[in-house]
């Protein structure tokens, strides 16, 4: 057993084992609530540069597979559980947890009271965290030192890090029906599949895609990912959300997407204090009252009022969908063009499917 160290931002250590690669990595601490999921957790491009504690104590139970990942790598910078299984059992199983953060060099430590890090998290918030094994624990007394150091959440422009580095195509399932532009800022592979099996062929196009370039291809419509930092940084996605709102394209977005939509409507964000991470979040249809369990990935938030829509330039937008937790916005929709977005994942693997008819309405949105 090889001893590793977890060092927080504010001074707090937890001690542990090894788990995965051994030696050194950095990034936000974050906590993720879901009691399944872990392996599409560990590959969603949202979670670049967060070091993801899982609240669940057993992790790896069901080891990992090539059908469930949402990307072609793992990228959290780091990983923490309290009980890791030693046996991988399920069928489709081709690998150990363990071994496939070793073969991608993820540090990891196990064997840390999750629950009183969590409980930590909450009270005072995500912060920067360093975990440390092997070699790396000669000079504890530096540790924190590195961790204070090392870059913060806000202010990072990630999606750039993340997204793909050539277009390519999703083909549509059965007849194609629509062209859809999906702008990669993170982007799951889910997603592409969920707008696949509703006649889309889905063009993934590089981040840096100006609004013109995605107008070029006359597509039916237009989709803006998932995906990782701080949305007040990442002015060129949303100069081509403006162009797209401007022509007058239908427009979805999920996650970072709804950011990005509400910063080229004119809207403010802001950093959550932990986050929503999970599958278990309670979210209100405005419209509707009715009320559905989602699955989150978020560490940013949309700054807009809840109770009347607000006037920019392109009509009047309101807030769609709010957190019955803590009242954040989660959704946004243009009344006077064809524009909507959402800040949790309908197309969440595994996770709640109540919200998969947002896709539904996309289409109908692509077919008026």
């Amino acid at each position: 057993m090889t001893p590793a160290l977890l060092v927080l931002e504010d001074g707090r250590t937890f001690r542990g084992a090894a788990y995965g690669a051994v030696g050194e990595t950095y990034g936000e601490a974050v906590f993720n609530t879901g009691m399944t999921g872990y392996q599409e957790t560990l590959t969603d491009p949202s979670y670049h540069r967060q070091v993801v504690v899982m609240t669940a104590p057993h992790i790896g139970n069901t080891g990992v597979n090539h059908e469930d990942p949402e990307s072609g790598r793992i990228w959290v910078s780091g990983y923490v559980v309290r009980d890791p299984s030693r046996l991988a059992s399920n069928w489709r199983s081709t690998g150990s947890l363990e071994a496939e953060l070793q073969a991608q060099g993820v540090v990891g430590i196990r064997g840390v009271d999750t629950r009183a890090l969590t409980r930590h998290l909450r009270d005072l918030g995500a912060m920067k965290v360093g975990i440390f094994s092997g070699d790396a624990l000669a000079h504890v007394d530096e540790l924190h030192a590195k961790v204070y150091a090392s870059p913060a959440m806000e202010g990072a422009d990630l999606a750039h890090e993340v997204t793909t580095a050539r277009p390519y195509v999703v083909p549509a399932v059965g007849e194609r029906r629509f062209t859809v532009a999906a702008l990669d800022l993170g982007i799951k592979t889910s997603t592409p599949r969920q707008l696949a099996l509703r006649g889309c062929e889905v063009h993934v196009l590089p981040a840096t895609t100006t609004g013109e370039e995605l107008l070029a291809m006359s597509p039916d419509g237009v989709f803006l990912s998932n995906g990782p930092g701080d949305p007040a940084t990442t002015d060129g996605p949303v100069a081509a959300a403006q162009a797209v709102l401007y022509a007058g394209v239908p427009l979805f977005g999920i996650c970072f997407g709804n950011q990005i939509l509400g910063r080229a409507l004119g809207l403010g964000t802001y950093k959550l204090r932990y986050g929503h991470r999970g599958v278990n979040q309670p979210v209100q249809d405005q419209r509707t009252k009715r009320v559905h369990i989602t699955s989150h990935n978020h560490g940013f938030a949309v700054d807009a009022p809840t109770a009347y829509a607000v006037e920019t330039p392109y009509g009047r937008v309101e807030v769609s969908h709010v957190d019955l937790n803590d009242n954040v916005v989660e959704g946004l929709n243009l009344l006077d063009t064809r524009a909507f977005s959402v800040q949790y994942h309908p197309e969440a693997a595994p996770g709640p499917h109540d919200a998969t008819g947002l896709f539904d309405a996309f289409v109908t949105m692509m077919e008026a």
